[in-house]
């Protein structure tokens, strides 16, 4: 089986080829602007130009793809970018994995399942809602995967963040009111790749931690986990902030979980000292 992991250079994407080198007999990844040091079967692939990604996908040929790549300031990359990665790969009969956002949820009614109408609030969650329509449209197969905040060992950008707050090496606040089921990458790419590899049904899916969270609150568990002084992290409210976005949103993933191997952990677990 050949796998291609676009925007295999990024966070979760290199989760996804670490794991897939491991259990899969052919692994390829794309990058936009550095390819990744090491060994691997790299591409470089601009998602906004329909031509170069169809013609990638028509050399390579593979039997799974997982779009990984986005832009939150960018529609050509988030939006655009899925819908030609999607007709690309219907044009060679794979099995498309989108990796989609709870972004594209305004928080109205806090609390989301497979069967939740999009209604985002900002560009980026249109930009993600936009891609789900130009996936299904062109692929009803596909499975659309919409996770939450991704979190790791040490490596994400939230815990960089965490890290860089606590020792005052920058500025910012922690938001009490912001909301999120937490997941980690290790979990989020384990269960993509059962979801590239079944046979079943496409649509959507929901891949996020099991517990509801605070930005704040997942800030003093990484804190506490890496023995940073949680008193120093300081906290803030977002609808006070006038930042633009959603507040509370929690992503139902029980319905996916019940046809899963891989446990989607929630952040109070896999963030837990010992």
């Amino acid at each position: 089986m050949r796998l291609l992991v676009i925007g295999g250079s990024g966070y979760l994407g290199g989760e996804l080829m670490k794991q897939a080198g491991v259990a899969e007999g052919e692994v390829h990844g794309t990058y936009l602007s550095a390819r990744p040091a090491g060994e691997g079967r790299w591409h470089r692939l601009d998602v906004t130009d329909r031509a170069e990604v169809a013609a990638l996908l028509d050399r390579l040929r593979p039997d799974m793809v997982v779009n990984t790549a986005y832009k939150q300031s960018d529609w050509a990359t988030t939006a655009e970018g899925a819908m030609h990665v999607a007709a690309a790969t219907a044009s060679i009969g794979g099995r498309l994995v989108q990796v989609s956002s709870d972004a594209l949820f305004s928080g109205k009614a806090v609390v989301y399942d497979e069967s939740a109408r999009p209604d985002p609030v900002h560009a980026y969650g249109a930009a993600k809602a936009a891609a789900e329509v130009a996936v299904a449209g062109l692929l009803p197969g596909a499975v659309i995967a919409r996770t939450s905040l991704i979190v790791g060992n040490g490596d994400s950008p939230t815990e960089k963040l965490v890290h860089a707050l606590a020792s005052g090496a920058t500025s910012g606040v922690l938001f009490a009111d912001d909301v999120r089921c937490a997941v980690h990458v290790a979990d989020l790419a384990g269960a993509l790749l059962e979801l590239a590899r079944a046979n079943g049904p496409g649509g959507v899916c929901h891949l996020a931690g099991a517990d509801a969270v605070s930005r704040h609150e997942l800030g003093l568990l990484i804190a506490r986990r890496d023995g940073l002084d949680e008193t120093a992290l300081p906290v803030g409210s977002r609808a006070a902030s006038g930042v633009a976005g959603p507040l509370d949103v929690r992503l139902d993933s029980t319905r996916t979980q019940a046809r899963l191997a891989t446990r989607l952990r929630g952040a109070r677990e896999f963030l837990a000292r010992g």
